[in-house]
């Protein structure tokens, strides 16, 4: 896997701060003993039954499932998404086949620059064909400071992530036991730069002094006990079914400054799949997902020494309990180069109000050559946008503010996919998004001496609208050689939705804060003798703006990294690598007001046992 993807992220955004993209660090294709990463608890039932590594292009129909989510293990130094900022320590990768018998454990560590440390720990307790008990732990931080783009000063961005977790599987005659927890230990600062209240221009015309206020010292604390049981049938059983049970514990310790206590979220899941095959490549099922969110939140608190003309300040916790659902029939048939599923998602979610949903669940693919596929999706999905997912994406939201649902009513993809010439392989494709309430972030404004966090806006009061274009190309010689090459074109729009007041202004946005006009993926392998890697990972990404007051929207630098790695094993048990990020030395926001990590050099060591 990418191991420099991984680690560009979250250097970037590591440094940074925070959430992800993480990846295996060692190359499965050269060493089939070698071992790959665990089972973690972090299980998730998706309907949609949507490969999220292919971004909306798989073409094959799938059953959907109640698994454990596949999060791959990767170094605090990658690329960053805007969307992904420096990673909560994501996991390994879910039951992937492993020589239990000579490889069940393994332990990476790497240090660098900025003082970045990164550690994996892992081993299979129990690996017989009926038993299999697995232990991890991950360790990610970081403590340096990182320059501010567009101000001549810099600030020091703190980041210090924790993981550990257990999954037992046991195999019954007619029945498979999956049962999982894990812990997660968040801490970090809010180093970056919001907007001011006294001046409505961007925070990139503002100057440092206005924020001497704001406290960038305290460090926040996100914890999360977690803990899934869950049941599903045999391969071949008459009835195929599936039942997941989970359980998140998710909590701040600080609202949106260190003067108040913050929230807390429970989130209780119960996902379900039923199907039945029917005859001659016929099935016909249903599938479901309901949790139930509750939170616990302190009263309101007057921020201390803080007055402005309107009366005391105070911190407000804006949360309501509610239920959310989904439920998914479905029928598949197939022939001897074709396979169709058709259904429909209907969804709903209580709260401040009831609100319902639906969305087709379709996907076709053929045989049109020889290793060649066409395939054509639709679907749609309900994101709940609950405090624990949207600290996997941005932990620097506000956490005293609760958001809307996010309702995506079709998520269509076209394309087609061949492997027909030999070590060459591509997918073109093209697809269309809309999207209710999605979610945005922004700068927030003002600053008191409160010493109020300078916290990002969670905007979900948009509709939005995409519709992209895309290639990825890979070709392999053998093991010597490996280049792939992913380009997506989006075009947005956006929309306030009713929520929103059209007094003294259009509802239509310039543009859809944060999001890139344009995404490219480049890397390259080679391996010059067995036992050397040598690998470059170019990420960038284009026409991203920002949400500014009183004038047009800023635009943002672009994503423009570079990193290199290089590894040697030394044999099976032992190995040693190097790399360089953002070598380039790019500044650039991962959010805006939040900057990303300069160069920076790592050097590790990877043990398999």
């Amino acid at each position: 896997m990418n191991t420099n993807l991984s680690i560009k992220l979250l250097c970037a955004t590591a440094m940074l701060g925070t959430t992800t993209t993480i990846c295996a660090q060692e190359d499965k294709s050269k060493d089939n003993d070698a071992l790959n990463r665990e089972m973690t608890l972090e299980r998730e039932f998706d309907p949609t039954v949507q490969d999220a590594n292919k971004v909306n292009t798989l073409p094959a129909v799938k059953e959907p499932e109640v698994t454990p989510r596949p999060i791959d293990y990767a170094s605090f130094t990658s690329p960053a998404d805007p969307e992904k900022q420096i990673a909560t320590l994501p996991a390994g990768n879910v039951q992937t086949a492993i020589d239990y018998n000579r490889r069940r454990g393994y332990l990476d560590f790497a240090a660098g620059m900025h003082r970045n440390i990164n550690g994996d720990f892992g081993y299979h307790i129990l690996s017989t064909e009926k038993d299999k008990l697995n232990f991890y732990f991950s360790h990610r931080s970081t403590n340096g400071e990182v320059d501010l783009n567009h101000w001549n000063c810099s600030v020091d961005a703190k980041l210090n992530d924790n993981l550990g977790g257990i999954d037992y599987e046991h195999e019954f005659e007619k029945a498979i036991l999956k049962i999982g927890a894990k812990y997660r230990y968040d801490q970090f600062n809010y180093y970056g730069y919001g907007s001011d209240a006294d001046d409505p221009g961007p925070i990139y015309d503002s100057e440092p002094p206005i924020y001497d206020l704001t406290n960038r010292d305290s460090k926040q604390v996100g914890q999360t006990i977690s803990a899934s049981v869950g049941i599903e049938s045999p391969e071949n059983a008459p009835i195929g079914y599936a039942v997941d049970l989970g359980y998140t514990n998710f909590g701040y310790k600080y609202a949106n400054g260190a003067a108040a206590d913050g929230p807390t979220e429970n989130t209780f899941e119960l996902g379900f799949n039923l199907f039945q095959d029917l005859w001659s490549s016929q099935s016909v099922g249903i599938a479901g997902l309901f949790e139930y969110f509750n939170y616990s939140v302190p009263e309101e608190t007057r921020a201390p020494g803080t007055h402005q003309s309107d009366g005391d300040i105070f911190y407000s916790y804006e949360f309501k309990n509610h239920a959310e659902g989904t439920i998914n029939p479905y029928y598949r048939v197939g022939g001897d180069n074709w396979n169709l599923k058709i259904g429909g998602k209907f969804m709903f979610a209580t709260g401040h109000e009831t609100k319902l949903m639906g969305s087709p669940d379709i996907a076709f693919d053929a045989t049109v050559a020889n290793r060649t596929l066409l395939y054509i999706t639709a679907g749609g999905k309900l994101y709940s946008n609950s405090m624990y997912e949207v600290s996997n994406v941005c932990r620097y939201i506000d956490p005293t503010r609760e958001l809307e649902p996010s309702r995506n009513w079709l998520d269509g993809v076209i394309g087609i996919r061949s492997g027909a010439a030999r070590g060459f392989w591509f997918d073109v494709f093209a697809g269309y998004k809309i999207t209710d309430n999605d979610l945005l972030f922004t700068p927030t404004r003002g600053s008191y001496d409160d010493g109020t966090f300078p916290v990002l806006r969670g905007e979900t009061n948009i509709d939005t609208k995409l519709f992209y274009v895309g290639a990825n190309l890979k070709y392999k010689y053998q093991q010597w050689f490996e280049i792939g090459v992913k380009g997506v074109y989006n075009n947005w729009s956006g929309d306030y939705n009713e929520t929103w007041d059209a007094v003294g202004g259009t509802p239509e946005l310039d543009h859809v804060w944060g999001k890139p006009d344009f995404v490219l993926d480049a890397n390259l392998t080679l391996r010059p003798i067995e036992k050397l890697a040598i690998s470059a990972t170019y990420h960038l990404e284009t026409g991203r703006y920002m949400k500014a007051y009183g004038e047009d929207d800023v635009k943002m630098d672009n994503i423009n990294e570079l990193n290199l790695r290089a590894s040697y094993d030394f044999n099976r048990t032992f190995g040693l690598y190097a790399q360089v990020n953002n070598l380039l030395n790019q500044g650039y926001d991962i959010f805006y007001g939040y900057p990303a990590q300069g160069i920076t050099v790592m050097g590790g060591i990877s043990l398999r046992f």
